[in-house]
């Protein structure tokens, strides 16, 4: 990632050539380009709740883009990284699972539905 594409903390980087635009705080949307399906904000800026429940590997996973309703459901998954994330932690596939309940100023979520 560079300082054109993200918002995560560049200090906190173990790549010392790491260029995020973290101002230690969420940005607006709009301050990066959108990704090829016109997405805004799907890496860095903040972590964001999925429905999935927390699995420790891919294995019988849906692959019809549905959530994954199965595995530890007292803990969701968080996608993507954070201004306050290191470079390596800023992209889609990056995730972990939290408790359901918590709340901290890095975490969002996007509001989505289906087109058909």
């Amino acid at each position: 990632m560079s300082r054109g594409q993200a918002n995560y903390d560049d200090k906190a980087s173990q790549d010392k050539n790491a260029k995020g635009a973290s101002g230690q705080k969420t940005a607006p949307v709009d301050s990066f380009q959108p990704n090829p399906w016109g997405l805004y904000q799907v890496h860095g800026n903040i972590w964001e709740w999925v429905e999935d429940c927390v699995n420790d590997t891919y294995e019988g996973a849906p692959v019809d883009g549905s959530p994954w309703m199965k595995g530890r459901c007292e803990q969701r998954v968080l996608r993507g990284g954070s201004w306050v994330s290191k470079a390596d932690a800023v992209e889609a596939g990056s995730r972990y699972g939290v408790q359901s309940e918590g709340r901290v100023s890095n975490v969002g979520f996007r509001v989505a539905r289906t087109l058909r």
